[in-house]
C-alpha cells in the first residue's frame, strides 16, 4: 500500500528551503481539507506540484493549496526567524518570495503584497 505524497519540483523545494522526503502539512485553500504528509523532489523546471496515494483524494486538478514546512528551534532561534513564503502563479512559476513574513499580516496571493 502507497501512503501518499506530495511531489513538488525541485526548484520550488529550494526556494523554499523544503527539503526533499521532508514531512509538510498541505491545506487545500479550495476545499478546506488538511493532510500531512512528505515531499518527493520532481524534475527541475516542470513546475509539478501533484499529491499522490491516498493523498491524492483531497485534491482536485487546479485546487489551490499551501505547503507548510514546520521546524524545531530553541527560543533563541524562534525569535530570530522568519518564514519564507513562495508565491506561485497558476503554472507554478514562482511569483514571488517573501523572505520576511511578518506574523499576523495578510498578502494578495496574486502579487505577494501586504494587503
Amino acid at each position: 500500500m502507497y501512503e501518499g505524497s506530495i511531489t513538488i519540483d525541485q526548484d520550488l523545494l529550494d526556494l523554499a528551503g523544503i527539503l526533499p522526503y521532508e514531512k509538510v502539512q498541505v491545506v487545500n485553500i479550495t476545499n478546506g481539507a488538511r493532510l500531512e504528509t512528505y515531499t518527493i523532489p520532481g524534475e527541475r523546471g516542470e513546475r509539478t506540484c501533484c499529491l499522490n496515494g491516498a493523498a491524492a483524494r483531497l485534491t482536485q486538478v487546479d485546487d489551490r493549496i499551501i505547503v507548510i514546512s514546520y521546524a524545531e528551534m530553541t527560543p533563541e532561534e524562534a525569535a530570530n526567524h522568519k518564514p519564507k513564503v513562495v508565491i506561485v502563479d497558476e503554472n507554478n512559476d514562482p511569483k514571488r518570495i517573501i523572505e520576511n513574513s511578518l506574523h499576523g499580516k495578510v498578502y494578495d496571493l496574486e502579487d505577494g503584497n501586504l494587503i
